[in-house]
């Protein structure tokens, strides 16, 4: 491997570790933070939902960004970004505060996570990009599996604003390597910003995304989010408009000619809704299902994360061996089936049990995903390497969001349906099996791959 390849991944994976780790090292500390504004726990989500909004009103203007003023500039103008809010998070003194805080955080991991791929994918020789996309994402997968006994410690021990401080370091340190190692990497003549599509897309997006999480959590009335979901749609479908005779739209949906690229993006798209509702889903069923206590809900999680990591050193070799397209139809099948498998834990399975159906499971959708993120690039071209991944950026949190989404409404619609106030086992159950079954459906946008698809990466030319 070059230098590129092994050395790069390594320096945009200590931001992206630093941005992992605190998405999932607060929601231990959410009482004692509540307890200590003045506020109620409920409330408090609040402040980590503007995280999410921040990040879904600048990923569009991340590739432009990243064009006009060099990707190089623009991590780093992301990490200080996203350290200082975590710095200002430490020093709240009220809820309006910490919103404010969180909000200024989500427009640095907007920024910081989508531009870090964006040096990698035009450093990287398309035939080294598997081995790289691998690096890369070991450390992101450890940051959620520490986050949540760190976060406990802390806030046990000593304060939860050092949950928020201890990102100050983890920055300083990703911000020196960027500056020392990393190439400035930027379009000779970029266009201007598309400031009519970046409103539209930053609007729409944001409305639909927030509306999705929050649906259900009791934050907001049916009726506001009903609103917030329909304003939202509605802008992206003005854009959509814009796109088609917009000169250089800020999200260009043109990319999608690309047949490899297109069929990345729609059949991951559909994988992801059963991928974002299993995390949601999972560990409920677990505790309020199975009576597990929180820790021991996590202990079996856990092989889940274990499975990706274990992954990560062996992609590069299965993708030479069997090509994108045989890879992704049975893998596919394989990932939705272990889904469905989840659905039949009950009281009596044995831990030993759990804990090998998440582990393969947790391999098998690591391998889905880390083929899906190197065959959308194959075909694209260095000089569009930056709009193209803003694209599939989008395209992957709203997806996602969407799969909380529905995994919560098939919870919902089961208590009305048989006219119970809590949920047992089987709603669950039965909500892992739909899901899985629907994101199935994602098998057939890779049977419309042609033969050696993505060749160029994976080396292997199909027959």
């Amino acid at each position: 491997m070059s230098f590129n390849a092994r050395i790069l991944p390594l320096v945009i994976a200590s931001a992206l570790f630093m941005e992992q780790m605190d998405s999932t090292i607060i929601a231990t500390s959410l009482p004692d933070i509540a307890k200590d504004l003045g506020t109620s726990p409920v409330s408090l989500k609040l402040a980590f939902t503007t995280y999410l909004l921040g990040l879904t009103v600048c990923l569009p203007i991340s590739g432009w960004a990243a064009d006009r003023f060099g990707a190089k500039t623009v991590f780093r103008l992301a990490i200080i970004i996203f350290t200082a809010g975590s710095v200002a998070c430490g020093f709240a003194e009220s809820l309006s505060w910490l919103v404010a805080a969180r909000g200024l955080q989500g427009v640095g991991g907007a920024l910081m996570v989508p531009v870090g791929r964006i040096i990698l994918l035009r450093s990287v020789k398309k035939s080294e990009l598997l081995d790289a996309i691998a690096w890369l994402t070991i450390p992101a997968l450890i940051g959620p599996v520490i986050g949540p006994p760190i976060g406990g410690y802390i806030t046990t021990v000593y304060d939860w604003r050092w949950i928020f401080w201890m990102n100050l370091p983890f920055g300083l340190i990703a911000l020196v390597l960027a500056t020392w190692l990393m190439p400035n990497l930027k379009a000779e003549e970029p266009p201007p910003l598309d400031v009519k599509g970046f409103l539209l897309s930053g609007g729409g997006l944001s409305l639909s995304v927030f509306g999705l999480t929050v649906a259900g959590r009791g934050l907001f009335s049916n009726t506001q989010v009903a609103l917030m979901m329909a304003v939202g749609v509605a802008l992206l479908v003005a854009y959509v408009a814009h796109a088609r005779v917009a000169v250089a739209p800020i999200l260009d949906l043109r990319l999608m000619r690309i047949a490899t690229y297109r069929y990345s993006v729609l059949g991951g798209n559909l994988f992801r809704i059963a991928i974002g509702a299993t995390p949601f889903l999972l560990p409920l069923m677990l505790q309020l299902g199975l009576g597990y206590s929180a820790f021991e809900s996590g202990m079996v999680t856990f092989a889940s994360t274990l499975g990706a990591v274990l992954m990560k050193f062996t992609v590069a070799p299965i993708v030479r061996r069997f090509g994108y397209r045989n890879l992704l139809i049975i893998n596919g099948l394989l990932c939705c089936l272990f889904i469905a498998l989840k659905g039949a834990f009950s009281a009596t399975t044995p831990y030993a049990v759990m804990f090998g159906v998440l582990l393969v499971a947790g391999f098998m959708r690591s391998l889905q995903f880390s083929s899906l993120n190197t065959l959308a690039y194959a075909d694209v071209d260095h000089a569009d390497m930056a709009k193209a991944n803003a694209l599939y950026t989008v395209m992957q949190q709203l997806f996602i969001a969407l799969g909380v989404a529905a995994a919560a409404f098939i919870l919902d619609a089961r208590l009305w349906w048989f006219g119970r106030e809590e949920l047992v086992v089987g709603d669950f159950a039965f909500a892992l099996v739909l899901t899985a079954a629907f994101s199935a459906l994602s098998v057939l946008c890779y049977i419309r791959l042609v033969p050696g698809a993505g060749a160029s990466v994976s080396g292997k030319g199909e027959v």
